[in-house]
């Protein structure tokens, strides 16, 4: 081929590439940024472990979830669950692409440091545009102070997640708050807590809040029993029903 036979076809190519560019461009544009999931559409429902990661405690509720018909994941956290909450943000975030490949929206219900997690995507990771409804479950918004004593006493034994959930830590600091809305937000805790301590840590500016011994005085529920309390799990049930989040009812 002569030198200008290959210098017209080399001009060709690099026209084609342009064109091609120039209408992925405008489909992008005429696509737009992704729209705020309608309210009346559940999707799919992503739970957040707590600290330490493990998804045993949470399997009995997204059993009851599936079976309403529902997708269910529970998320799976780097570094045991115990690293950085943006990193566990993170991992939240490719769950929540994965599951809406074929879904509207997501409801994420976070349990414990689950909550937090769930709330730094929100701020990080356009959750706004991805999250329809937010349940969290005794979750430490304001810290825990098991979490300040680990890391003044044992700091070696005190991993990134652990100093984080300390009341007046830096990650804690620049959450949002009151919360964005949306998407809507549910926090269910209860005054026996005694893992997140002061309980009424879990109360959530912006939340529609959900007391447990307020709503049933009397009712045993500690950290441990959240996601298994029957009163807990239609709470959380009623939360990412088809209809809006309001006052919860009482047992």
């Amino acid at each position: 081929m002569s030198p200008r036979r290959r210098a017209m076809f080399a001009v060709l190519a690099a026209i084609a590439v342009l064109v091609t560019a120039g209408l992925a461009g405008r489909a992008l544009l005429r696509r737009g940024p992704r729209p705020i999931p309608a309210q009346d559409r559940p999707g799919a429902v992503l739970l957040v472990p707590g600290y330490g990661g493990d998804a045993q405690p949470l399997q009995r509720l997204a059993a009851t979830i599936r079976a309403t018909g529902r997708t269910v994941s529970v998320v799976e956290l780097p570094d045991g669950g115990t690293g950085d909450l943006a990193a566990q943000a993170d991992a939240l975030d490719a769950a929540a692409g994965e599951a809406l490949r074929g879904a509207p929206s997501v409801d994420v219900i976070g349990y414990s440091a689950g909550g937090v997690v769930a709330r730094l995507w929100v701020q990080d990771h356009d959750g706004v545009r991805k999250a329809r409804r937010i349940v969290t479950l005794g979750s430490p918004h304001r810290g825990a102070r098991l979490a300040a004593a680990g890391a003044a006493t044992l700091p070696g034994a005190c991993p990134a997640a652990c100093r984080q959930l300390a009341p007046g830590s830096a990650v804690l600091g620049q959450l949002r708050t009151p919360v964005p809305r949306p998407p809507q937000w549910l926090s269910i805790w209860s005054e026996q807590d005694q893992t997140v301590v002061p309980p009424d840590s879990s109360r959530l500016d912006g939340a529609v809040d959900a007391d447990i011994q307020a709503l049933c005085p009397g009712r045993q529920v500690g950290h441990g029993e959240l996601p298994t309390d029957d009163y807990v799990t239609g709470l959380v049930l009623d939360a990412i029903g088809p209809a809006p989040i309001g006052p919860p009812a009482p047992c």
